[in-house]
């Protein structure tokens, strides 16, 4: 059996643009049933990986309550440690500065920080959360060990192939994590001193050799496409509005492969107009359904959807 797994980050609108101090909004939450009917339709289940802003919006607690209920769906956890309680100031490193990592704070902030937001989550969803993602991609082993000790049992934060070094935090010399050589299948993450483990679920993300003829009348382009071509290119299964063939090119290798799930991510306000530097207007939304209806089509029949909660209890069942 081949699973299908969902992973929406799920966040105020447009933090692309945030600047630090400004108030997040919540639009985007008025947007997601549209994605999760569409999901229904396939009997997909999103895990709603969830933020502060977003446990706090009354439409969103409300729309995820529902479909809790239904089984139509997971909530997991994603902090984003700038607007996260309990607040605590870091040095800038200046105007190159971006937004911070919670791998920048010392490792009880960390611990507080996860704490609150796993114990708004469970009173405001009632469940038991075990899945997580982190903000922006960083992890370290103080972050692995938090998890573990607050029984957070499957984590998918890692993106191999992938590098988040350029990506700079808010601190002097703070900087996102490289996943450049880090495994493409599931493997468990040991506690740094006790016996416990989390399972990290990789995002699907693989080195395929790609190559598109527009990019011959693009002087720009063009020779990223040839070392594409010749040495492959990390193709994720995250719509762009411009990649269906490259997301249906990873499909088949997974299915055709010995993987055993193939996992989609997306942003909550990449679900809105204005949402995000991607999908900028109602008409670029209407490209993204059109993508997603034809690589969900696709998906249905060859992988089961599932959540990460019993994507973890299967794999422990197959140990």
């Amino acid at each position: 059996m081949k699973y299908f797994i969902i992973t929406i980050d799920t966040e105020g609108d447009n933090l692309w643009a945030y600047k630090m101090g400004q108030p997040i909004t919540t639009e985007n939450a008025r947007f997601l049933p549209r994605f999760q009917n569409l999901c229904n339709k396939y009997n997909f289940m999103p895990v709603y990986l969830t933020n502060y802003e977003m446990a706090k919006d009354e439409y969103f607690i409300n729309f995820v309550l529902k479909e809790i209920k239904n089984n139509n769906c997971e909530i997991g956890l994603h902090i984003h440690a700038w607007n996260n309680p309990p607040l605590y100031e870091l040095i800038s490193s200046g105007e190159t500065s971006g937004l911070p990592y919670l791998i920048e704070y010392p490792k009880n902030i960390m611990s507080e920080k996860i704490i609150t937001m796993l114990d708004l989550l469970k009173e405001t969803f009632g469940n038991e959360i075990i899945s997580h993602r982190s903000g922006r991609w960083a992890m370290n082993q103080d972050y692995f060990d938090l998890l573990i000790e607050n029984n957070i049992k499957v984590d998918c934060s890692v993106t191999p192939h992938v590098s988040w070094l350029s990506k700079a935090g808010f601190s002097a010399e703070s900087m996102g994590s490289d996943y450049s050589s880090y495994r493409e299948n599931p493997y468990f993450v040991k506690h740094s001193s006790v016996s416990n483990t989390v399972l990290e679920v990789p995002v699907t993300i693989r080195m395929l050799r790609r190559f598109t003829f527009r990019s011959i009348t693009s002087p720009r382009v063009f020779p990223r496409n040839i070392k594409a071509f010749f040495t492959g290119k990390p193709i994720w299964l995250r719509p762009n509005g411009n990649n269906l063939k490259d997301m249906l090119a990873l499909v088949d290798e997974i299915k055709n492969g010995e993987e055993n799930y193939l996992m989609f991510m997306l942003h909550s306000s990449e679900l809105m107009p204005g949402g995000s530097p991607t999908f900028k207007n109602a008409e670029s939304i209407e490209i993204l359904y059109n993508d997603l209806n034809i690589l969900f089509d696709n998906i249905s029949k060859s992988f089961k959807g599932i959540t990460l909660k019993d994507y973890y209890i299967d794999y422990l069942k197959h140990q």
